[in-house]
């Protein structure tokens, strides 16, 4: 499971709220930027996060990563080389844009953690546990309500917290209109940016600045490519998250990172201009008269098969596009706030715009 059901479970249902852009900077600074210079972090390392001031006095060593119904987190300390870091990870997947992310995430220790009815850590075993800090992908991962451990009792045990700046207003009923923003505007910038920000606290800013650099080279490359070319329509459609559908359709994703990471393929989404309350909302009517040149298959459990779901994809849809030519790619963690876009954006491109 990943960010996307939690949009369901959670976001979907009431917020329409925006992740503050804060992140780790030297000693009090606000922000990270993509063009911050690679140095060494000089602790105690003090930021503000999501209205909480958090410092940390060394690298973290023990981390515990909540599950949130996300992937991004677990991924970005994967491919940052921060394994060793941590103590348990309640995020997983097993399906994946990067194969080798799957074999990854899976040899991280769990630390026998199980999880509530809310799909996430409750406080006993957090506290229990007793990690330096704990990483949640949405403020939500601290509500109290919820059975979560809050941010005040992990810092009364000596614990420090970090929800992932863009989601900060997700399960934050108090978000400011700036974390609001942030949040129905994230792109694939977000992503990187959380990158950068487990650089500066873990004091391995090259290797977060070299990584940043490799994958924007990689997205930009497609760009590149792309440019200039008439802009595909292209629906993204999670048959197996038609749970986060009032009407029992594929989950269709739009808004945010979804429509960035199609626009870098050289697309526009199907569904453009809509919120993310049309994944909730969307009738059979609505996408059967959609305008769909490219289908893209979202895998949500290892047992799915994107050939198969494009098919009855087709069947269902016939005076798509798409449906005529056959034209789709399958895709799953990438177009997701993560480390995994770059993969997404690639893929894409190839049936929007081949052999450009």
């Amino acid at each position: 499971m990943r960010r996307p059901l939690a949009a369901a479970l959670s976001a979907l249902a009431a917020l329409t709220a925006a992740g503050c852009g804060d992140a780790a900077g030297s000693s009090r600074e606000p922000s990270a930027t993509a063009a911050a210079p690679a140095g060494r972090t000089s602790y105690p390392l003090t930021f503000d996060n999501c209205g909480t001031n958090v410092t940390f006095q060394r690298p973290p060593q023990r981390v515990l990563i909540l599950n949130g119904t996300s992937v991004g987190e677990v991924e970005s300390f994967v491919l940052l080389g921060l394994e060793k870091h941590v103590l348990a990870n309640a995020q997983s997947y097993g399906v994946s844009d990067d194969p080798s992310m799957i074999a990854k995430i899976k040899a991280l220790p769990t630390g026998g953690l199980t999880m509530n009815k809310n799909f996430d850590v409750p406080a006993e075993q957090v506290l229990k546990l007793k990690p330096d800090l704990v990483v949640s992908t949405w403020s939500g991962g601290f509500d109290a309500k919820k059975g979560f451990a809050t941010r005040e009792q992990l810092a009364a045990a000596g614990i420090t917290s970090l929800v992932n700046p863009v989601n900060c207003a997700m399960g934050k009923p108090e978000a400011t209109p700036e974390e609001q923003r942030a949040y129905q505007n994230q792109s694939i910038n977000s992503s990187l940016e959380f990158l950068l920000l487990l650089g500066r606290i873990f004091d391995v800013q090259h290797r977060a600045v070299d990584l940043v650099g490799k994958l924007r080279a990689r997205i930009e490359a497609v760009r590149m490519r792309v440019a200039g070319r008439p802009a595909k329509k292209v629906l993204i459609a999670y048959p197996g998250m038609a749970m986060m559908n009032a009407n029992g359709l594929p989950a269709v994703m739009t808004g945010g990172i979804y429509d960035d990471v199609i626009k870098a393929a050289g697309g526009v989404n199907a569904f453009a201009g809509q919120t993310a309350d049309a994944t909730r909302t969307l009738n059979r009517e609505q996408l059967a008269t959609a305008q769909v040149d490219v289908l893209a298959v979202g895998l949500f459990t290892p047992g799915e098969k994107g050939e198969e779901e494009a098919a009855k994809l087709f069947a269902a849809y016939p005076h798509w596009a798409a449906s005529k030519t056959k034209t789709y790619t399958v895709v799953s963690d990438g177009v997701y706030l993560g480390p995994l876009n770059a993969w997404a954006v690639e893929k894409m491109s190839k049936v929007v715009h081949p052999g450009d």
